[in-house]
């Protein structure tokens, strides 16, 4: 693992944070209320319609070295969303027919993460 590629991500990732906050605190001055979390709704759906236009413009014309591709794709849209990573993965099981890894993963991630931060809040009141 080269020190730039690193680097670079952490950059990308530095830019992503900035962005989604920006875009959330955009988001929320300028909508009314909801029941729904507009900000980080739109931010992942946004992360993932950039994560698919940069892969695929990558795979289609080449035009991004490896290093530029973990920049944008797990820097900028890994720090832009808490989501991207994720629906990447399960697209890319899909892609390979693998449904039983998409099923486990996607259900799994849901129920496990959500039941995680049941378990830590648990954990703390009984401290």
């Amino acid at each position: 693992m080269k020190i730039t590629t690193v680097l670079l991500i952490g950059l990308g990732g530095f830019i992503g944070t900035v962005l989604r906050y920006l875009t959330s605190v955009f988001l929320i001055k300028h909508s009314s209320t909801s029941m729904i979390p507009y900000g980080t709704f739109a931010v992942n759906i946004l992360g993932c319609l950039i994560v698919g236009i940069v892969y695929g413009l990558s795979e289609k014309y080449q035009i991004l070295t490896t290093q530029w591709r973990l920049f944008f794709v797990i820097g900028i849209c890994g720090g832009y969303t808490t989501f991207s990573a994720f629906a990447y993965e399960n697209f890319a099981m899909l892609q390979q027919s693998n449904y039983t890894g998409f099923i486990v993963y996607s259900i799994s991630s849901v129920v496990l993460c959500l039941l995680a931060v049941f378990a830590g809040l648990s954990l703390i009141k009984l401290l």
